[in-house]
């Protein structure tokens, strides 16, 4: 089976700090972990599929980068406010909650066969 390792590899990696951050709010009730968490942990499955997805749709190929940056500002945000006490950059979760609210439509897309952008070879 042809999959794009790189998004796989992100389903791993997701998946991991997932059950990481899980670890970390077990042990404090201060802190984003807990918000964290299940956001990754849900994220991480949904990688695997794009890793098959992704090599034959153009939306969805898109929407997983589109989710990667959307997480990365997103939970990199509440990262940075937990260990660093500051921001990455003003307004860097909302525009990573909006990045992913978008990529999640675009990755829906992918159902329409009039929105698909041709098959990727």
């Amino acid at each position: 089976m042809d999959i794009n390792r790189v998004f796989a590899g992100l389903g791993g990696l997701f998946g991991a700090a997932g059950i990481a951050a899980y670890a970390a709010a077990a042990h404090s009730a201060e802190g984003h972990m807990a918000t964290i968490a299940p956001i990754l942990f849900i994220h991480a499955p949904a990688f695997l599929a794009l890793s098959i997805l992704a090599k034959v749709s153009r939306p969805a190929y898109f929407g997983a980068w589109l989710l990667v940056i959307g997480l990365l500002f997103f939970i990199g945000d509440l990262v940075s406010l937990d260990f660093a006490g500051h921001s990455l950059f003003p307004f860097a979760a909302p525009l990573g909650g909006s990045l992913l609210i978008f990529s999640w439509i675009v990755v829906a897309a992918t159902a329409f066969k009039a929105l698909d952008f041709k098959r990727l070879e």
